[in-house]
């Protein structure tokens, strides 16, 4: 029997890869979107979303557009998120928590029969990530402050000794989300977790890495390294990195995401369970701007870092993906392909200019982007 299954976000990033793969397995797509600025412009679908979706346009915020979004629907993945670097603290707990909280509550009092429900989570909630002290073992650094970052000194330190770390996978036992987005996202496992289990809705939460691909925005503040580096190699360079860009990242292809969601979908074994999504790579901010100056042609080329810095980002993380390896899954995308695939979508794209600059000129207002001057 055909499966019935409701994307929130599906107009988005890795909710509309969602839907492609969804529909070429025979599903029927419903999306609700609210299709909010600045990732999207008007109130029409992009025109890369099926026409086979169903879609209703709606905030998870609104009880309403959840009663009429989850009408007839046998399984959810639950992508809408607020993701910004704005100190809008709030907004991130309205949308991300209490939006979670009212697809339960809304299942719950409506009776509704709901196989499973994934929920999108992110790397964020490990804060620093895990380490190592040659003499004290295995850390897990509290965030760097202002002051240490301000002389430059960007590698996180033992809180034992203050001595030399080094960089381990984190696993997803340990948790510690340092900043309003991790803190949301991870309230929104645990809100799943709770009432999954004590309602009976199966559920699973997704700790994605950076994910990049096609049909990321460009317009938003948060889409990070892959858009600035784009529009700044696009445009003759140089490429400008926080800090020193020897941070070292985590990045996962948009398409694996999307086989991931659906075998934690389809597999039993995922039930109730939250598992990590990366690509299983280090790469450093650096030797990505070298694989963008390669892709656009134009390796001569340079990352350049002027000190400035993100206040609150993560120094070092890769996620240890072997509970999700062990359940079937993956990476098989690499980071040169989601390079490629952006700047080739990018370039497409009638208003895709310089947002970066200005993003950049926004957070420093607001004192996220500090340093450098």
């Amino acid at each position: 029997m055909t499966k019935h299954i409701l994307i929130t976000g599906g107009a988005g990033f890795i909710g509309s890869h969602t839907v492609d793969l969804l529909l070429t397995r025979g599903y029927k797509v419903r999306v609700l979107d609210n299709l909010a600025s600045p990732v999207h412009l008007g109130s029409n679908l992009p025109d890369y979303v099926s026409t086979e979706v169903d879609f209703v346009r709606g905030d998870v915020r609104d009880k309403s557009a959840w009663k009429s979004a989850l009408d007839n629907i046998d399984s959810v993945f639950h992508l809408a998120a607020y993701q910004d670097y704005l100190p809008d603290f709030s907004t991130f707990f309205r949308v991300n928590s209490v939006g979670t909280a009212l697809l339960y509550e809304t299942i719950v009092e409506q009776g509704l029969s709901i196989n499973k429900v994934v929920i999108a989570s992110s790397q964020a909630i490990y804060g620093e990530g895990t380490y190592e002290c040659k003499t004290h073992g295995v850390q897990y650094p509290s965030p760097r402050s202002a002051q240490q970052l301000e002389k430059r000194y960007w590698d996180p330190i033992c809180p034992i000794c203050e001595g030399k770390l080094y960089l381990l996978e984190t696993n997803e036992i340990h948790v510690s989300p340092h900043n309003s987005y991790a803190i949301s996202k991870y309230t929104q496992e645990m809100i799943g977790m709770v009432l999954g289990r004590r309602y009976n809705i199966p559920t699973v939460g997704m700790r994605y890495s950076i994910v990049q691909g096609a049909r990321q925005s460009f317009r938003n503040a948060y889409s990070g390294v892959l858009r600035i580096f784009a529009m700044q190699a696009l445009a003759g360079g140089p490429l400008t990195a926080y800090e020193d860009g020897e941070q070292i990242r985590d990045y996962v292809n948009v398409i694996d995401v999307a086989r991931a969601n659906v075998i934690a979908l389809e597999d039993v074994r995922a039930d109730f369970r939250s598992f990590n999504v990366g690509g299983g790579r280090k790469v450093t901010v650096n030797e990505f701007g070298s694989i963008m100056a390669d892709i656009v042609g134009a390796p001569e080329i340079k990352v350049v870092s002027k000190g400035e810095y993100r206040f609150g980002d993560t120094r070092h993380i890769i996620s240890d993906i072997s509970q999700i390896e062990d359940i079937g899954w993956k990476p098989q995308g690499t980071v040169e392909m989601s390079v490629y695939e952006y700047v080739q979508w990018a370039q497409q794209q009638s208003d895709f200019g310089d947002y970066a600059t200005a993003a950049r000129s926004d957070m420093r207002a607001l004192g996220t982007v500090r340093g450098g001057m």
